[in-house]
């Protein structure tokens, strides 16, 4: 430091003082290789060391090295001497997997299932390095390290007994004193009365009022047991499934407000300001609503003929509920009796009435409005499709087509077949009718199509070809003209139903993947659009001049198994899918 001439004379001055720094210079040269030597800098400080020091005492928790590493000095394992610290004091360098150690052992089968059956059964077993046991030592010392292998029959057939005896009673903890041959069955838990909803509390003493007029029809109900069916029921102690042999009963449950409107009108009654909005329809864009009520998927929806303010759906929980549409659009009576999933339904003309199929094998006609089961029929084979007959005057008919390669029709009025239709030579998948009900028209797994007369079991026209593929799902165009197909090998055909059935080439709709799943499909009331719905959940439209897709919308999660343009409203169309919901689409 030096300051002006005056204050180096000693004299006071005010003159300013002038000051300079010398800072430590800083190599920024990179590291050089002398000698074997490295110049590694450590902040300021420069270090040297030896190229062999820095490969032997590398620390692994820097992310920095100095040298250019081998795979092996890399890869090469840690040591060191044991943690202090560590739960299992065990040094990282005599581990070779992340739980310790593991060593190479050779074990003979027989030994290997030897000692796991004895300690899944007995709770011990010998351990693997030869010392001692492994598992509960009392067990193993009170039966002197018997096996199951080892041990005698008798001696098997008291353990046996033991553990079944504790069972019954109730104990089933033998694992804990040795004598259990089975793991202990976890208790099903136990439901309040209170955590149910009043759907649930009604089916449940529905089906217990049920189970105990099949055992007291048996004859195995006791006087005092009566009342104790119902509290085991409700409890949900035991499961009320002693009755399953028995005849399912029917059952309706009706979840609306009343059954009838102020001016005494039937729920089901059409509302009167619903009419036609228009003739022009348009590809739907947005889901407006969405109805989730199945506790599994939805097989098939069918909109209420002709107003469509309700809609029935079949469900795969054996069950078919009919929702409300225009109103609050919820679910407005579940209908029960089929004993395994439903396959198709099918509606009157004038709605009161509606057949359900189910792969239990038979065929239910019901009162829309009351739930009751106006007629039961069975054949002893799968209907795989129902259809009813177009004509107001001939609803008592019905067409089913079965597993057993037939087309039974059935008259409601007698309740029994009236005419059997025996030419497929495969399962019985569609059945459409056509020409003002003069004739229908039949899909089968036999890859062919064959028309019909209406009450005659001949054949009138066989459309088969090598190309063909089988089609499990049919549609009519509304001015009645057109037959589309809905073939598996992911494409849709159409055939006149005017010029000798013949099929039109160049209509033909391609795009979506439908194979392997029988998707429905639709026209819509103007004839404008195709609809159906494909296997990843996808719903297209296409445009019935060009045969190009028109919209395609992400409908589902899984399969989208049926789809149903609203009669009145020309724009809106109903999905169904094996997710469980049905959407409604604007």
């Amino acid at each position: 430091t030096r300051g002006d001439d005056a204050d180096a004379d000693g004299d006071d001055g005010d003159g300013d003082a002038v000051t300079t720094t010398l800072r430590p210079a800083k190599d920024l040269a990179p590291a050089v290789h002398t000698a074997g030597k490295t110049l590694v800098m450590d902040g300021d400080a420069q270090i040297v060391v030896s190229s062999a020091d820095v490969r032997n005492l590398h620390d692994p928790a820097k992310k920095k090295i100095y040298y250019n590493a081998k795979y092996e000095d890399l890869h090469a394992p840690l040591a060191g001497p044991a943690h202090p610290f560590r739960a299992d004091g065990a040094a990282r360098g005599a581990r070779n997997h992340a739980t310790g150690h593991v060593e190479t052992a050779h074990l003979d089968r027989f030994a290997f299932e030897e000692q796991y059956n004895t300690f899944h059964a007995r709770g011990y077993g010998a351990n693997p390095d030869g010392a001692g046991v492994v598992g509960d030592a009392a067990a193993a010392q009170r039966e002197g390290g018997d096996t199951v292998f080892t041990m005698s029959g008798a001696k098997r057939r008291k353990v046996r007994d033991d553990a079944l005896a504790r069972v019954a009673d109730g104990a089933a903890d033998g694992a804990a004193d040795g004598g259990a041959w089975a793991p202990a069955r976890a208790a099903k838990p136990v439901v309040s009365r209170e955590d149910l909803s009043s759907q649930q509390k009604e089916y449940i003493e529905w089906h217990a009022a049920r189970r105990e007029a099949n055992l007291r029809a048996r004859g195995k109900l006791k006087d005092e047991a009566e009342g104790a069916l119902v509290d085991q029921a409700m409890g949900g102690a035991r499961d009320a499934g002693g009755a399953d042999d028995a005849t399912r009963a029917e059952k309706s449950f009706f979840h609306g407000t009343s059954e009838k409107n102020y001016a005494g009108e039937s729920w089901i009654t059409p509302p009167k300001d619903r009419k036609k909005e228009n003739d022009h329809c348009y590809a739907p864009k947005r889901c407006i609503h969405t109805w989730s009520g199945h506790a599994k998927g939805v097989q098939a929806i069918r909109f209420f003929p002709k107003h469509g303010h309700l809609i029935l759906s079949a469900g795969l929980d054996n069950k078919a509920k009919i929702w409300d549409v225009h109103g609050s659009g919820k679910c407005m009576r579940t209908y029960l009796g089929h004993e395994k999933a439903l396959k198709d339904i099918t509606f009157t003309n004038d709605g009161s009435r509606f057949v359900t199929s189910s792969w239990d094998k038979k065929i239910k006609l019901w009162d829309t409005e009351t739930g009751a089961v106006i007629s039961t029929v069975t054949s002893g084979k799968v209907a795989y499709c129902v259809t009813a007959h177009p004509h107001d005057d001939q609803q008592n008919v019905l067409l089913a087509g079965q597993s057993d390669k037939k087309i039974l029709q059935y008259d409601w009025n007698a309740g029994d077949v009236v005419q059997e239709y025996d030419q497929h030579l495969g399962a019985v998948n569609s059945i459409t009718f056509c020409d003002e009900g003069r004739r229908f028209v039949s899909t089968s797994d036999d890859k062919s199509i064959r028309v019909w007369e209406f009450g005659i079991p001949v054949t009138m026209k066989y459309i088969a070809d090598p190309t063909m593929h089988s089609a499990p799902a049919t549609a009519l165009s509304p001015n009645g003209n057109w037959l589309a197909c809905q073939s598996l090998d992911n494409q849709i055909t159409v055939y006149s139903t005017k010029d000798k059935f013949r099929c039109n080439r160049k209509k033909v709709f391609k795009g979506h993947s439908n194979a392997g799943y029988a998707c429905q499909l639709g026209f819509s009331p103007d004839g404008r659009f195709v609809a159906s719905g494909d296997g990843d959940g996808k719903l297209f439209f296409w445009d019935w001049k060009t045969c190009r897709i028109f919209k395609s919308l992400k409908a589902h999660d899984k399969v989208t198994i049926g789809c149903e343009w609203h009669p009145l409203e020309q724009s809106k169309v109903a999905t169904c899918s094996w997710d469980g919901t049905i959407k409604y689409w604007d």
